[in-house]
């Protein structure tokens, strides 16, 4: 399979270390580094689970022109992520998110980025990068993350681009931009975004409030994500599917959203219903929850989880399947 990422791409630095002492300038520990990594954050974490998959991706975004986005294209190739349909523009700068980690604790968070809507120069080209692979794309995913990508006529013209060459299309949203994704085949928002979103206390679980909720947002599919309760999948004329947390364990709740998104849209892309996209992808953020940090996960880590899972079902059903 071959897919398109179209949107917010981020530079994610660790650096880890100990604390052996408090500051005598302030009364701040003193983090002592041992080490540095980096990592594709944004949509270009959704590119590199789509790789790690098994299935080709082709990554669309803006960087700056600056040292960050030069950090930036060494890691996507050293994962197999091209860089050919990426822009650098000198009127932005690569969003780069600094985390200092002790002992697996995140401690604190830099970040330096631009969050300003790009120019409608920049859209253009991110339309006419998206036209380059359209044709040989197997699905669209549009991941938002209010940095400035998604402007509602790049939303626009990627679901047209998408929905004309029979393409599914993914839309992981932000509040920015939320009602712009109309004609998504997949509109995947968490419970506190759909509820700030609809300016309701808590997000709808009923069919009825669900049902008002796809109708405004206008998408074949909504895929409201529940933290540890699960996917929450609904449909036109269905009934709503709830499909359980896969996860026994949470080390790290840090990137699981990208790891749902990549395996949806694959698994979209593969010939699958949404529903049996949803549950891969639900045994897939399980892998990723059980990891430290942002991690990706792989074909073989996803089926053990299903063999576990059935194991644990058939052990609840007295050795039959239901």
């Amino acid at each position: 399979m071959r897919l398109a990422v179209i949107g917010d791409c981020m530079l994610d630095v660790y650096l880890m270390g100990n604390v052996g002492r408090i500051s005598p300038e302030a009364p701040v520990p003193v983090v002592q580094i041992e080490a540095e990594r980096s990592a594709p954050g944004g949509a270009a974490n959704v590119a590199a689970g789509i790789v790690s998959l098994g299935a080709a991706c082709e990554l669309i975004g803006v960087l700056g022109d600056d040292a960050p986005a030069e950090l930036f294209f060494g890691v996507l190739g050293e994962l197999g992520v091209g860089r050919e349909r990426l822009i650098a523009s000198p009127e932005r700068r690569t969003s780069t998110k600094t985390r200092v980690m002790v002992r697996h604790q995140h401690v604190v968070r830099f970040d330096r980025e631009s969050e300003e809507d790009i120019s409608e120069e920049l859209a253009d080209r991110v339309i006419d990068n998206l036209m380059k692979v359209a044709d040989s794309a197997d699905a669209v995913i549009l991941s938002d993350y209010n940095k400035g990508v998604l402007v509602p006529s790049v939303i626009r013209r990627a679901i047209d681009v998408a929905r004309r060459r029979d393409a599914p299309t993914v839309a992981d949203p932000k509040f920015r931009h939320f009602f712009d994704y109309q004609g998504a085949t997949v509109f995947k928002p968490n419970s506190s975004e759909l509820a700030a979103a609809l300016g309701v206390p808590s997000a709808p679980r009923d069919k009825e409030s669900l049902a008002r909720a796809r109708e405004r947002l206008g998408c074949d599919q909504l895929l409201l994500t529940l933290a540890d309760e699960g996917m929450l999948l609904f449909g036109p004329d269905e009934e709503p599917r709830h499909i359980r947390a896969a996860a026994h364990e949470v080390f790290d709740v840090s990137g699981a959203g990208d790891t749902v998104t990549a395996v949806v849209a694959t698994c979209l892309a593969a010939g699958a219903t949404a529903y049996e996209a949803a549950v891969v992808a639900n045994y897939a953020a399980g892998v990723s929850v059980s990891k430290a940090g942002v991690a990706l996960v792989r074909p073989p880590e996803i089926l053990a989880a299903v063999e576990a899972g059935v194991s644990r079902m058939e052990s609840h059903e007295g050795g039959e399947m239901a």
